[in-house]
């Protein structure tokens, strides 16, 4: 990856810490997403007895994996230590509807802290984006999955933000808006990390806001400002601001600004190992 668009992980857990605390009211979107992925487990025929929420920010999605899932291990997984200890305070009113308190653990999905084969199903929602090497950690995943084992996730694609990019081009010449990879793109390399049988499906979201200052506040606030390396260093001037409030207004419909997210969805199996005459797994031994 250019370096200036990789993604700098010390600031993504900066962010996040800072956020912690008022990421539940803004995430908005997560929330959504969220919701829209559980829908669509419900087509899928799967018992996890483990469940590892990748990306797990401040648990939302723990209470209603463990109420589809009673009796499963859940461990929640964040790279924002702040996240993990909003998601404890949650624990309280969530124990009517979880079986088992759930694991957190505070870690890099790009190197998952997980013994080989000890998970049934991967969930990450809207994390993905925050990673450097996406075919790793596709790989990762694969690893902590048992055979048989599912990844469910979602993601964002390059069309993420796109008026607010667009806004940024005509203002100066850095990077301001994270780039996205394109659904086709991470089906490859769901393939190429070992996964069987992808599916992919994209939708468009769009919210809409008063101003820029609201649609910046509101990403602050969930913490997912740009965390490119090629950002401009420094506090952003007053002229820059008013320049992306000036271009952003070309956008402008019903008395409204749009900010579109392309919501890319997703889920891949780890499959069973081969097996020969004699009933035993087929083991590959490739040359270096």
């Amino acid at each position: 990856m250019n370096d200036e668009l990789s993604v700098d992980k010390r600031l993504v857990r900066c962010s996040f810490e800072r956020a912690a605390a008022t990421y539940d009211t803004a995430a908005v979107l997560q929330d959504e997403v969220c919701r829209r992925m559980l829908e669509r487990l419900d087509y899928v025929r799967h018992r996890p007895a483990a469940i590892l929420d990748a990306g797990s920010g401040t648990g939302n999605a723990l209470a209603a994996l463990g109420e589809r899932y009673p009796g499963a291990r859940i461990v929640a997984l964040d790279i924002a230590l702040a996240m993990l200890q909003c998601g404890r305070e949650r624990i309280p009113w969530w124990k009517g509807l979880l079986t088992r308190r759930p694991h957190a653990v505070c870690g890099d999905i790009e190197r998952l802290p997980l013994a080989d084969a000890s998970i049934g199903m991967v969930w990450s929602n809207l994390t993905l984006q925050w990673v450097n090497e996406p075919q790793r950690t596709f790989a990762e995943m694969q690893r902590v999955l048992s055979p048989g084992g599912l990844l469910m996730f979602s993601t964002f694609g390059p069309d993420t933000l796109k008026e607010l990019r667009r806004a940024y081009q005509g203002a100066d010449r850095y990077t301001h808006v994270n780039r996205f990879i394109d659904m086709h793109d991470i089906g490859d390399m769901l393939l190429g990390s070992g996964f069987a049988d992808p599916v992919m499906d994209m939708e468009c979201i769009t919210l809409t806001y008063d101003d820029v200052r609201q649609l910046m506040r509101e990403l602050k606030a969930i913490g997912a400002h740009n965390m490119t390396k090629g950002r401009p260093a420094g506090l952003y001037g007053k002229s820059l601001l008013a320049a992306v409030a000036r271009n952003y207004e070309a956008f402008r419909r019903d008395g409204k600004l749009p900010a579109t997210f392309e919501v890319v969805y997703g889920h891949a199996w780890k499959p069973q190992p081969r097996l020969g005459p004699t009933g035993r797994p087929i083991i590959e031994i490739k040359p270096r």
